[in-house]
């Protein structure tokens, strides 16, 4: 019986056999000839005929850009201003050769070669054949079949002639006369592909958020009868589609459909992805399988309304973004892109801008499967490729990266670039049949209903965005230096996320275009103004734009300033997302207490930590967080509050001071030591003296004119409070006695009313002012004098790490900060950050740590600015007031900063909307600051604070 049943199993297992055909699965055979990327490369020998080491054969990294290998000579491409039609880079060529050899099973395959990138002209022999057409465009694939041009049983060789202009004007035009840098050479991989004579040569994708799914397949040499198969898997590998088709010999593109139930759909906010297998079979069992990754999306452009993603308005939060790396230029790798990306998404980003030219499809890939809507661009600044020639880089643009659901418009050039007889042409290879748009600087270039301009300011924004066309900035707010990107960028947001027609936009830029020179050393070079517009740094440093974009753009929304003093723990929250309910994400708060200034750790001392319920709030609209406060939640520092995306990512983390400066000056007031306070005075000085410290007055101006300190060095901190920008003379001076303190009052007549300095026993130096300016004023307050080289490093509890500027005070939380000096210029470099060097918000008490020794200023009241010695916010025309007088001030009102292309005077900041106006005063202003000068003795190693019983804060 046993034995009967075996032989019906192998009866059915042969049955089964000869039933079904079995089909060898073949695929694509790639086989580099070059590295696959930059930092995987290999030697070809080369030459070159001008600039550095021309003249001569050498090896050279494939692939590259020569001049990064100390070949040739370095341009940026505005150069052509200085050398106009004698351009001397016209004559500048690489001659690469290489050998190799094609693999024996490759006989009776088609072989093609393939160039990712190179620039510019590329001339490509095979064993001293032409492979074909000279390549004209830098950022394209192109490829050949060489299948008639290659040996199989010995050696070919390989030349690849390189022009780093092109022969085509128009080509020089559209991306090499270019506002960035230019370089030659192969600079992205060079590979052989096998595949069989009849094979899917391309296909094209459209696959819609109802579910269907249509494709072009492209197929060559079909020589008989055959079927095509298309099979649609999930993330999970299982199959969710089948459709065969019938190929006859003389098919060469064949219209596949078939439809999906409930797909999960793809957005930036949910990447879901699937595969397309495609396999082309024959009778004879000869199979040739490709697989295409795509989305299940539908992307409509309702003029007159907005740009919709499965039926939902989304707004674009973007950035432009060069593909750049400092000792490689263009050259790159998918662990580079890969970054990038996290980078844009870390700023709760929903887009980018390929600008001015198809990146790395490593980035592309990336945008599919993290969530970035792209705008995919043909190369063309401010001057468009010919028809001819852009007909060919259109095709090879569109069909290279066409599957990809993260592309949701075509960009048809930059800034006039536009060659309008090229629009019809993406269509062709581009079955979902994407939207063309221009980016573009001038009016009434709009097109399918998108107007793109550039660089309009807050009041010009708000008129374009009352129509007719959908407003979607494809360039605004030029990050030059630390000027632009988030300054001024919470303004304008509003406009395009309140309005009908605002399409959003793409900040101008993502990365300082430096490139490490080596010609100089190694030196890195911004050419000056024209490309250090990052909000990053050339190593992607982060900016201070790059944490207050990451708040501005949040999709959980809180308007929150301040704590109110009935606060109940009800937070409002509006929902930014496009696509995801709130209740997707997490919520949790802490409780904080910080480090006091003595104390040898920075940040939070204490802390407890609450999980919130997520509220279900529906996309775009709003509801309230609830925070279950515990009783003694008032005992604490601050509140944070931190929201976390669905996909395990934080989104921002809020913070809001519980108890105010009053409590905390009382707090770090320290009185473990304390003597009698004398009160003397010279010829031109007030002397007032306690606990080893001494401070001389100036009888003239009531100005801080000299310290000692019998502990410590003299220090130099001295010639204030000067009031910033303000007239006044004195009145009179009168010295009293307030309990133990001994006082020193000035009074003065016009905008300053007086100053005030009392010493208390412990040491502490008490300074009251009072101010009356009205009017618009770029900032407010008062400053001293000390030598920025006796400067070490800067302790103190505020918003920070980074400085802010009235019109970009977002991005920076409340905690105790340290920062060591330094000199850095964001654009410029060193790129070293935070920034030393700048205002920096809401500080509560700074403690100076120099030559000399460390001194402490502290102070009662709210909303204290803090400016730290001379910086800048852009080079070349200032668009923000001059610094205040002075080295270290303590403000209440601080300037905003301009953009590049804010021109003009009148403080243009304010161009950008409300938050870059000047500060209007209309009434007193009041303020007190505590000094310290020196660490109390034996308060160094203490963190704990013993208060008197006496309150000495009282005059």
């Amino acid at each position: 019986m046993f034995s009967h049943k075996i032989n019906i199993y192998i009866i059915c297992t042969l049955l089964l056999y000869i039933v079904v055909p079995v089909y060898a699965q073949v695929a694509k055979e790639v086989q580099y000839l070059s590295g696959s990327d930059n930092e995987h490369t290999v030697e070809w020998d080369f030459w070159i005929t001008g600039g550095r080491q021309a003249g001569k054969w050498s090896k050279i990294a494939v692939p590259s850009h020569w001049e990064q290998q100390g070949f040739g000579s370095y341009n940026y491409g505005r150069d052509y201003v200085t050398y106009g039609k004698n351009f001397r880079f016209h004559e500048e060529k690489g001659i690469y050769r290489h050998t190799f050899e094609v693999p024996a099973n490759w006989k009776n395959k088609k072989i093609s070669i393939v160039f990712e990138g190179s620039m510019t002209d590329t001339e490509v022999k095979i064993n001293g054949k032409s492979a074909g057409d000279i390549h004209q465009g830098s950022f394209y694939r192109f490829k050949y079949d060489i299948t008639d041009k290659v040996h199989f049983d010995k050696e070919n060789t390989l030349e690849a002639i390189v022009s780093k202009m092109s022969a085509d004007n128009s080509v020089n035009n559209a991306e090499r006369l270019a506002d960035y840098w230019i370089f030659g050479g192969i600079y992205r991989p060079v590979y052989l592909e096998a595949t069989p004579k009849a094979h899917i040569a391309w296909t094209a994708i459209d696959a819609r958020a109802d579910g269907t799914f249509k494709s072009n397949v492209y197929v060559e040499n079909i020589q008989e009868n055959s079927t095509l198969r298309v099979m649609l898997k999930d993330k999970e590998g299982h199959v969710v589609g089948t459709q065969s088709v019938k190929l006859q010999p003389s098919d060469s593109v064949k219209l596949v459909t078939l439809s999906v139930g409930q797909p999960d759909l793809w957005t930036a906010e949910t990447p879901h992805l699937y595969h397309a297998v495609f396999t082309l079979e024959n009778d004879r069992g000869e199979n040739y399988q490709t697989t295409e990754r795509f989305g299940f999306r539908t992307i409509e452009v309702r003029q007159g309304d907005g740009i919709y993603v499965n039926g939902v308005k989304v707004k674009m939060k973007g950035v432009n973004r060069h593909v750049w790396w400092p000792e490689t230029g263009r050259s790159v790798n998918p662990r580079l892109d890969l970054n990038d990306v996290k980078l844009i998404k870390e700023m709760n980003m929903n887009a980018v801008r390929c600008s001015h030219y198809p990146p790395d499809k490593s980035f592309l890939d990336y945008c599919d499967s993290l969530g970035l809507y792209v705008l995919d661009e043909l190369a063309g600044w401010q001057k468009a490729y010919g028809t001819p020639v852009g007909k060919k880089l259109v095709k090879e643009m569109v069909m290279r990266d066409a599957n990809h659901p993260s592309i949701v418009l075509w960009s048809n050039g930059n800034e006039g670039g536009h060659n309008k007889e090229l629009v019809d042409e993406y269509a062709k290879y581009d079955l979902s049949a994407r939207t063309v748009i221009h980016a573009h600087h001038r009016p009434g270039n709009a097109i399918n209903g998108i107007d793109g301009n550039h660089y309009e300011d807050y009041y010009s924004t708000k008129k374009i965005l009352e129509g007719p066309n959908i407003y979607m900035t494809t360039e605004f707010l030029h990050a030059q230096d630390d000027g632009g990107a988030a300054a001024g960028l919470a303004d304008i947001w509003e406009l395009h996320w309140e309005a009908k027609l605002g399409g959003g936009g793409f900040i101008w830029n993502f990365a300082d275009e430096g490139i490490v020179r080596t010609d100089f050393n190694g030196t890195i070079d911004v050419n000056r103004v024209n490309a250090p517009d990052g909000i990053l740094g050339p190593y992607r440093q982060k900016e201070g734009s790059f944490f207050a974009i990451k708040e501005i753009f949040s999709p959980v929304h809180i308007k929150l300033k301040k704590l109110p003093a009935d606060f109940d723990g009800n937070i409002e929250v509006e929902n930014r997302y496009h696509h995801t309910d709130l209740s997707a994400c997490t919520f949790a708060y802490k409780l904080v207490r910080y480090q006091p200034p003595y104390a040898d750790a920075n940040g939070i001392r204490t802390e407890k930590e609450y999980d919130l319920n997520a509220p279900a709030i529906k996309p775009t609209e709003k509801g309230t967080l609830k925070l279950n406060l515990p009783e003694d939640w008032k005992a604490y520092d601050a509140l944070w509050l931190t929201a976390t995306d669905p996909h395990g990512e934080e989104i921002y983390t809020w913070s809001w001071r519980i108890r105010d400066n009053a409590a905390i000056t009382k707090d770090i007031l320290p009185v473990k030591t304390a003597t009698t306070v004398e009160l003397t005075e010279d010829s031109v000085h007030y002397v007032l003296k306690a606990n080893g410290i001494t401070a001389f007055i100036a009888k003239e101006t009531g100005l801080l004119a000299d310290l000692a300190n019998e502990y410590s060095m003299k220090l130099a901190f001295r010639d204030g409070p000067l009031l910033i920008d303000g007239e006044y003379t004195l009145k009179g001076v009168k010295t009293t006695s307030a309990g133990e303190n001994k006082v020193v009052e000035f009074d003065f007549d016009g905008q300053l009313d007086y100053i005030r300095w009392t010493m208390l026993p412990n040491g502490w130096l008490k300074l009251d002012y009072r101010y009356d300016m009205h009017g618009k004023r770029p900032y407010a307050g008062v400053s001293f004098n000390f030598p920025e080289n006796y400067i070490i490093t800067a302790k103190w509890l505020g918003n920070g790490p980074y400085r802010v500027w009235k019109n970009r005070l977002q991005g920076v939380t409340l905690n105790t900060w340290e920062n060591m000096y330094n000199d850095s210029r964001a654009g410029i470099g060193p790129w070293e950050f935070p920034e030393f060097k700048g205002y920096f918000s809401d500080v509560s008490w700074v403690q100076f740590n120099t030559t000399q020794g460390k001194f402490l200023v502290a102070t009662d009241q709210e909303d204290m600015y803090l400016r730290l010695f001379d910086f800048y916010g852009i080079s070349g025309p200032k668009h923000y007031p001059e610094l205040p007088a002075g080295d270290i001030s303590f403000l209440d009102a601080i300037p905003a900063v301009g953009t590049k292309l804010a021109m003009g005077i009148n403080n243009r900041p304010g161009v950008n909307g409300p938050a870059g106006e000047m500060t209007v005063l209309d009434q007193p202003v009041s303020r007190t600051l505590y000094f310290y000068f020196g660490i109390p003795r034996g308060e160094k190693e203490n963190t704990q604070f013993v208060m008197p019983e006496e309150n000495i804060l009282t005059d």
